[in-house]
């Protein structure tokens, strides 16, 4: 075990991937000499050499369609976009070609390609470096869908990306990079997709949050404690595919539910997590589903604070849910 920063897990998961398979090549803009602009690549370019850390022009498109190309001749590639904001120019060649290749092959050509990118607020990036639209990509079918919130789960489900045969968006919380430090197994750590993580028990209320909304919720989750409720925190960490069955038996158990999202409130994954919940423990339900996400608005620079959901906003949707029944 080595105690690391969630960047820090990234960089030495994507090395493990390298040594492992002389396949796995990284490309995307900055990652050769400079390490990627939040420095998740460092010391990359100089063990691997060139042909293996590509340093791309300034174009979203033709990163992702060289990744398309290099996967389908049997590569591996790992493609960085800098921001998701930065990711719309190659928004068709992922939804249009990347998700489409194996269903369309009859499963000959999987295509498999690992899309990183940093999303979320948090840095004082305004509205071009702060967006959180992993909805997008979730709507598609042949995707999935990864976001860490931890060190360990960030390596850990990095290299299960890496192995997976279909086509991964994985989604790094910038906010978090170097604010949270844990425990990182070492070697072929892999964490499966479609499996929640529970981070803390309870039995009052059922609070559901990834990536960079997973410490405020905890933070949330442990004030409500000094009020006597005890709050359960379960972190899907992937939303493609989504594990179910964890969170209708955290609810089925609490009879309430808080869905926590720093996107956009109206089709947010949060709608997709309180349909399920509609839809199959209805019975369960002691008050109505909560949400606390972002606002329907451009994400805004001076009031970032104020977009952004906290502890309180969290702790007061829970507070209420309880109350509500």
């Amino acid at each position: 075990m080595t105690e690391l920063t969630l960047v820090q897990a990234v960089n030495r998961g994507l090395a493990e991937a390298m040594r492992a398979d002389p396949n796995v090549v990284l490309l995307g803009e900055d990652i050769g000499l400079n390490g990627g602009v939040f420095r998740a690549t460092e010391g990359l370019y100089k063990e691997f050499g060139e042909q293996r850390v590509i340093d791309t022009p300034l174009s979203e498109t033709g990163i992702v369609g060289t990744a398309i190309g290099m996967a389908l001749n049997g590569l591996t590639p790992i493609a960085e976009i800098q921001f998701m904001d930065f990711i719309y120019p190659a928004f068709d060649q992922i939804v249009s070609e990347l998700a489409k290749f194996r269903y369309r092959s009859g499963g000959q050509f999987p295509c498999h390609v690992v899309i990183r990118t940093p999303y979320g607020g948090g840095i004082k990036g305004g509205l071009y470096h702060s967006q959180s639209t992993e909805a997008y990509f979730c709507h598609t079918a042949g995707l999935k869908v990864v976001v860490p919130s931890t060190p360990a789960d960030a390596k850990g489900l990095l290299l299960t990306a890496v192995h997976d045969e279909d086509p991964v968006v994985f989604l790094e919380p910038k906010r978090i990079y170097r604010a949270v430090t844990g425990e990182v197994p070492d070697g072929d750590h892999r964490v499966p997709f479609g499996k929640a993580r529970l981070v803390r028990e309870g039995t009052d209320v059922s609070l559901f949050a990834y990536g960079a909304m997973v410490p405020p919720t905890v933070e949330a989750a442990e004030a409500l404690a000094k009020d006597g409720i005890q709050a359960e925190v379960v972190d899907p960490r992937t939303l493609v595919p989504l594990d179910e069955a964890a969170i209708l038996a955290s609810v089925e158990k609490t009879g309430r539910a808080v869905v926590v999202h720093e996107a956009a409130r109206f089709c947010g994954f949060g709608a997709e997590i309180a349909a399920l919940l509609a839809e199959k423990a209805f019975y369960s339900l002691k008050s109505p589903i909560a949400r606390v996400t972002g606002y329907d608005t451009p994400f805004p620079y001076a009031l970032e604070n104020l977009y952004l959901p906290n502890a309180d906003t969290i702790a007061h949707a829970a507070r209420a849910a309880v109350q509500a029944a």
